[in-house]
């Protein structure tokens, strides 16, 4: 590595009726969608795995990995956490619609690793060595756990895996429904933040501005269906991993014989439905509204839930139960 980094029913009809469409992208989830990647990967962990995460959590979160997801997110332009600005995504060559780790996995500068695929493999690596314990200083455990989860969510978001020449959408202007927006969503610039306390909305630079892949879809879906409730939302989708609709599709999304690989088949699966889904047919000045939503919506859904069963696979894994009651940093 780069040495960079040392439904009840609402739910399954709404997929039923769309479920052909498959699922589209987005450069990076918003708060809403890097919360439920979250909360549905705890809720999959194991006894051992899930007393681990804890372990790393600080006091604070209540031991509630969602409280901190969308914390790189906020410490990116951070002086001490620039370096991590290029991990949220990957630039592939225009229209190729493929992705090879060994092409494009650069930072701007061309510095190999530096981005969202070899940042997970990174923070797996680093977690991996938590059995030791205490007496390795080498990793931050805690921020490694931070990271990993918050990356398994820009990774399947589709429009993270984007093109180079318009940064995975963000150049492509738009109107979402009656106000301005773009494919991906505007990048966030933080000038300040306090690990404790985040207030995320009054931080958005400019809230007409966000993208249609990273946030519009999902407040819009929270909206129509929801009551603007993201518990109730969280529900259907565990209820269709449960139950429902990607029930049988569960050993199939977790199937990885190698942890530090798996990351390639994401982005590849990214960039494959960004092309299919995000760019298709889209033009720039274009008004998107109920065919685009229509039809996107439950990629979004199902890249959403992929992430976190995903998630909860790698921390299984890693935080295996002869690991579990060791403390780490």
């Amino acid at each position: 590595m780069a040495s960079a980094f040392r439904s009840p029913t609402r739910l399954i009809f709404v997929f039923g009726v769309m479920v052909l469409c498959s699922v589209s992208p987005v450069r990076s989830w918003s708060k809403e969608g890097h919360i439920l990647t979250c909360r549905i990967a705890q809720k999959l962990l194991e006894a051992g795995p899930a007393h681990a995460v804890e372990n790393l959590l600080p006091d604070y979160a209540k031991g509630d990995l969602s409280a901190l997801c969308v914390w790189p997110d906020q410490i990116r332009h951070w002086y001490k956490y620039r370096w991590t600005s290029p991990l949220h995504f990957i630039d592939t060559p225009d229209h190729a619609c493929s992705y090879e780790y060994s092409r494009d996995c650069h930072d701007q500068h061309g510095l190999k690793d530096m981005c969202v695929d070899g940042a997970i493999q990174n923070f797996t690596s680093q977690l991996q060595h938590y059995g030791e314990g205490t007496s390795d200083r080498r990793y931050n455990m805690t921020e490694a756990l931070l990271f990993l989860s918050h990356f398994m969510g820009d990774i399947h978001q589709p429009m993270h895996v984007g093109f180079t020449s318009d940064e995975g959408g963000n150049t492509i202007d738009l109107r979402w429904y009656r106000h301005k927006s773009n494919l991906h969503h505007v990048r966030l610039l933080f000038s300040s933040y306090k690990f404790e306390e985040l207030d995320y909305e009054k931080r958005l630079p400019n809230k007409e501005n966000v993208k249609v892949w990273d946030r519009e879809i999902i407040l819009t879906a929270l909206k129509e269906y929801y009551d603007k409730d993201l518990d109730l939302l969280q529900e259907d989708l565990e209820k269709n991993i449960t139950n429902g609709l990607w029930h049988d599709d569960l050993s199939s999304w977790t199937e990885c014989n190698d942890l530090i690989a798996c990351p390639h088949k994401y982005a590849s699966e990214s960039i494959q439905l960004a092309c299919k889904y995000g760019y298709e047919g889209v033009k720039s000045g274009e008004t998107l509204s109920e065919d685009y939503f229509d039809t996107r919506m439950p990629i979004v859904m199902k890249r959403i839930v992929q992430g976190g069963v995903r998630l909860a696979m790698i921390l299984n894994r890693v935080f295996s139960d002869t690991h579990a009651d060791v403390a780490a940093t």
